[in-house]
């Protein structure tokens, strides 16, 4: 989908999501949707929406990301908060319910689920998105970093030496969190029975991107944006399990 970008976002895969977003609100044809962004991190998401028209309230559990949002992201139809949803008790109170890269963070990601159900409306959907639990990414570099981290050991060190040397840090462009670690890896036959458990069914599905996230390939390829494009198109390609990460609709069933 073609757009103008408002946010923060530089990679393709990154701008990828975002078109994906905006793509899904607007097949719904809900004029005006009122949209909560949980998790919403620094906000990038949520400011792009408001940008083009919706209400939407960006909530997300980390002071840093919401200061970060309502300082770089300030905008009438955009509201931040720190707030979990939980808090949240008015049913059937959004017409989209984003929830990007969040649950692979969640012990009970069903309880998320749940509660999002109880806050859509009837004809309303859900825009989530997921690393892909078996993919490049998450087999190749962060279930091993995770590893490392863990330990606390000499390689820990050596690696976060590394890293630094690399210029990578610590928080990321869509969250100023530290905490970032994945403690949920989903397959894809993982993602359908959550959300069917939990009474949604999956309407669309799309790969975000394939290697360039994937160690050794990010070396060179964090540098080199039309190697990074390309990889985005290969993952529309490639079967949709081998992508690195999930981006899917989801609706209520029998939901009155």
């Amino acid at each position: 989908m073609n757009f103008i970008n408002y946010s923060h976002y530089t990679q393709p895969e990154d701008l990828k999501r975002l078109g994906f977003v905006m793509e899904s609100i607007k097949e719904t044809g809900i004029m005006n949707a009122k949209v909560l962004d949980i998790g919403c991190g620094n906000g990038n998401i949520s400011y792009q929406l408001a940008k083009s028209g919706y209400t939407v309230t960006g909530i997300d559990i980390s002071s840093e990301a919401i200061e970060y949002a309502n300082k770089h992201f300030t905008h009438p139809n955009a509201t931040f908060t720190v707030h979990s949803v939980y808090d949240i008790k008015t049913p059937n109170a959004f017409d989209v319910i984003i929830c990007s890269e969040v649950l692979e963070h969640l012990p009970v990601p069903g309880n998320m689920l749940a509660t999002m159900k109880k806050l859509l409306t009837p004809q309303g959907i859900c825009i989530i998105t997921v690393p892909n639990g078996k993919g490049p990414r998450e087999v190749l570099v962060t279930k091993p970093v995770q590893k490392i981290k863990n330990s606390k050991g000499i390689s820990f060190k050596i690696m976060m030496g590394i890293k630094k040397l690399l210029g990578y840090k610590q928080t990321t462009i869509q969250s100023s969190a530290i905490y970032l670690d994945h403690i949920q890896f989903f397959s894809l036959s993982d993602l359908k029975k959550l959300y069917s458990e939990n009474g949604f069914e999956m309407v669309k599905i799309q790969g975000g991107n394939f290697l360039e996230k994937a160690f050794p390939v990010s070396i060179v390829a964090r540098f080199i944006r039309p190697l990074q494009k390309l990889d985005c198109w290969l993952a529309d390609k490639i079967p949709i399990n081998w992508v690195s990460g999930f981006f899917t609709v989801v609706k209520p069933i029998n939901k009155s």
